[in-house]
């Protein structure tokens, strides 16, 4: 049979048609991609109280199911705004889509409009941006296909949670906090409205550069919302006198001064689950980050760093400002780490010998635009003091007008403004539970801003004699006690053909004799810790060093001893967190648990059981029990003995600038060679604190820049926060320790009236005495006693 050729002429168009959609819609998702469909979602951390720190995404996006969305105001502005008759088409508007060509083709138009919002969520789905005829054409077929493979409901879901609203705002859930500070929930009828008028072109309604536009164009969704029946003419009405009261959220983990925190985080993240599930799918993470300790902490360092740059002098201005025309303006121009608040730039206006009038650099409002005021302050002689200006010339000798100088606001009784610069030297300070590992604070320099280098967790220094409880914590396991006695004294190490003989020495270059444990560890005596790492072992001490987690692998020669081995603050502080907690291991974190876009959790610190805990009913049965996860490590009676040796540290030894705090503390200084790294790390019964201070590339920081002197005070600044509404709880003593009345010099027992007498820990076995002779050392002929020993500098 022949068809007529009318009939085959309209069969081949229909087969040319349907070729022509064949082939532009072969590469678009099938039914079963768009229904799988997951759409990027920002990934969210949180610190340990749930407030938000830090948000990493390559979109940033909340998603929030439809059920959660408000229906009047926000369903409802999106609706009017967009498609009033989104729950009745099929996907397409067909005269709006017959319009659209007729303009193009017809009228030869930039190809817009007639996009439902179905069209929209489709759009989303396609690579490229490019506007032609064939791309309308795979949004429309790719609609259909979402109509049939969504609800409504969900489709509407895809829409507002991808939707791009400015601000880096994708969604309205991310749109709402970024433009309102609010939830959802909390966003007026005006506040949706504005947001709703946004899809189309953000920056035409941006609201502080085209604040006009940007009412109009949200009084008018307004409208609609009214004509579609989702607000009564009352509503309208307030809505449109409603001012637009855009208050963009402060962002960042600048708010607690948690950027280094937030920094490591996103490192750790990034390691377990790579970019594309960091940057897009959506997990919620609760860290383990107290905001009030880390601010406690920030201003602890920078407040320890401006000390010791203070002692090393004035380095003059930072630039110089035209005082011509507006010197605000120029002042501007000058770069200024974002994270140094409360200080201000500020540029000299006049000065005398007396005093010196500075203008604070004028900040941003909102709408970027510099504020029009012009703050001064003044500087008097006392608050420039340290600068040590010239008697003869005053203030004026140090600043002139024209001279660009950081000040900083009044804390002090006095009121008034100092001056201040930036130190050169930096530093970190980390904070640990002991008791669960979890990093409660970390600040890893003075300005994230200005270097992102973390010398908390990125820094490899040398610890010095902060390494050195943990040799005495090796002897204190096998056999030793506080008492036992080692020489102070001279000592020259063989190290082998061809290489120098090693003569170590005390910092001062003095020795004291025999004398205790306790004495050496409270005095940092260098001698007597490398005859007790000889004595013990350096193969033993290594391989303590690699259970407390300060080293994979320590090579076992004397020096190492003294803490000539590269780690990090945050491996050293976590060990001495061991020693605070009767000697169980724990695994630093600073994160809590994480959880993915669906709120399950799919990590968590917390490895313990409670196999009692799912009752759903009480018969009267014992309180369910966790299980104790935490692996001994060392005896919990040699870790009360080290504790209480490095209380001594803190009472009578190189750490006393620490007793101030009034708590009961223990802790240990640590210095390198020529005062190239400070430290000190120490420990409350239930917070470890560790501090390390030295130049980046490392140099002398000058002579007596010690652990006690530079670290130390940094670590007594945060305890004196920290502990303020704290009572003081005593180092808890673990079940068979004696405490026995000795003299601390001689180790023996002491008299009824004797001055140097204090109550010493002893083992259930042990008591003073044991192993008293022992090691006086001798004259074998590793060990010299020439009085020109008794000379030079060692590690402290």
């Amino acid at each position: 049979m022949r068809w007529p050729r009318e009939n085959s002429t309209i069969a081949n168009r229909w087969r040319a048609v349907g070729y022509v959609l064949w082939h532009i819609s072969k590469d678009l998702p099938g039914y079963e991609s768009l229904a799988s469909y997951e759409p990027p979602v920002m990934t969210r951390i949180h610190a340990a109280d749930g407030r938000l720190i830090a948000e990493y995404a390559r979109e940033r996006r909340i998603y929030v199911p439809i059920n959660a969305i408000p229906k009047r105001a926000v369903i409802g502005a999106f609706l009017s705004a967009e498609d009033k008759n989104f729950y009745e088409h099929g996907g397409l508007d067909f005269q709006g889509i017959a319009r659209a060509v007729f303009n193009h083709l017809v009228l030869k138009q930039r190809l817009t409009g007639a996009s439902t919002i179905t069209q929209q969520v489709a759009k989303n789905f396609l690579l490229t941006s490019e506007r032609s005829f064939e791309r309308k054409v795979k949004e429309a077929i790719l609609a259909v296909r979402i109509e049939r493979a969504y609800t409504k409901d969900q489709v509407l879901e895809l829409y507002l949670n991808e939707i791009y609203l400015g601000l880096s705002s994708y969604g309205v859930a991310a749109a709402a906090l970024n433009y309102y500070g609010k939830e959802l929930e909390e966003l007026t009828i005006a506040d949706a409205a504005y947001l709703a008028a946004l899809p189309k072109a953000p920056s035409n309604y941006h609201p502080f550069r085209k604040r006009k536009e940007a009412i109009a164009r949200r009084n008018w969704v307004i409208e609609q919302m009214s004509r579609n029946g989702f607000i009564t003419s009352k509503e309208r009405d307030e809505a449109k006198a409603t001012g637009l009261n855009v208050n963009p959220r402060p962002f960042g983990a600048h708010i607690f001064a948690g950027e280094f925190f937030a920094e490591e985080v996103r490192r750790t993240l990034l390691a377990m689950y790579g970019e594309d599930k960091l940057y897009g799918g959506g997990l919620s993470v609760r860290t383990t980050l107290r905001p009030d300790y880390q601010r406690m902490a920030k201003k602890a360092l920078v407040d320890g760093l401006v000390r010791y740059d203070r002692r090393h002098g004035w380095r003059g201005s930072v630039g110089q400002v035209d005082l011509q025309g507006d010197w605000g303006v120029e002042l501007a121009k000058i770069a200024v780490p974002s994270d140094i608040n409360p200080w201000r730039l500020s540029v000299v206006l006049r000065s005398d010998k007396s005093r010196a009038v500075v203008g604070l650099r004028p900040r941003k409002g909102k709408d970027g635009k510099l504020e029009e005021a012009r703050e001064q302050v003044e500087l008097t002689l006392k608050s420039v003091k340290w600068a040590k200006p010239k008697k003869s010339k005053g203030v004026a000798g140090l600043l002139k007008p024209g001279d660009a100088v950081y000040v900083a606001p009044p804390d002090g009784e006095d009121g008034s403004w100092q001056l201040t610069q930036k130190p050169l030297v930096d530093g970190g300070i980390v904070v640990i539970d002991p008791h669960t590992g979890r990093v409660l604070a970390l600040v890893g320099g003075f300005s994230f801003a200005e270097s992102q280098f973390d010398r908390v967790v990125q820094a490899r220094r040398q610890p010095g004699s902060a390494f050195k409880p943990f040799v005495y914590v090796t002897a204190l396991d096998n056999g030793y006690t506080p008492s036992t006695v080692i020489l102070d004294g001279p000592i020259a190490i063989d190290q082998g053909p061809g290489l120098e003989v090693w003569k170590p020495k005390n910092y001062g270059g003095k020795f004291a004799g025999p004398s205790t444990l306790r004495t050496g560890i409270e005095r940092s005596r260098n001698l007597m810790t490398v005859r007790l790492a000889r004595d013990v072992g350096m193969p033993l001490i290594s391989e303590y060093a690699r259970r407390f987690g300060i080293y994979d692998s320590l090579l076992p020669v004397l020096s190492m001893s003294l803490g000539a081995g590269e780690t990090t603050l945050f491996k050293i502080t976590a060990a001495y967190s061991m020693l605070a907690n009767g000697g169980k291991k724990i695994e630093a974190t600073l994160i809590d648990r994480i959880q993915d876009r669906y709120g399950q959790t799919v990590w968590s610190h917390d490895k313990r059981k409670c196999l009692d805990c799912a009752s759903e009913e009480w018969f009267g049965q014992p309180e369910p029990e966790l299980d104790e996860a935490r692996e001994p490590i060392i005896d919990p009676h040699t870790a009360y003995q080290i504790t209480s040796m490095l209380e001594g540290v803190v009472q009578r030894g190189t750490g006393t600038r620490v007793k101030k705090v009034g708590k009961p503390l223990a802790g240990k200084t640590g210095t390198t060679n020529d005062e190239r790294d400070a430290w000190f790390v120490g420990f409350a019964p239930d917070l470890a604190v560790g501090v390390f201070v030295g130049y980046d590339s490392p140099k002398p920081m000058g002579k007596g820049e010690t652990g006690g002197k530079v670290a130390s005070p940094i670590f007594r600044d945060f305890m004196k926060m920290a502990l303020a509404d704290k009572p003081a709880v005593p180092f808890r003593i673990p079940p068979g320790i004696k405490l026995i009345r000795i003299n601390r010099k001689t180790g023996l027992r002491a008299g009824g009236n004797d001055p140097k007498a204090i109550l010493e820990a002893f083992k259930p076995r042990n008591s003073p005495g044991d192993n008293q002779s022992e090691y006086f050392g001798g004259t074998g002929s590793d060990e010299w006693f020439s009085p020109s020993i008794n000379q030079g500098r060692g590690l402290y």
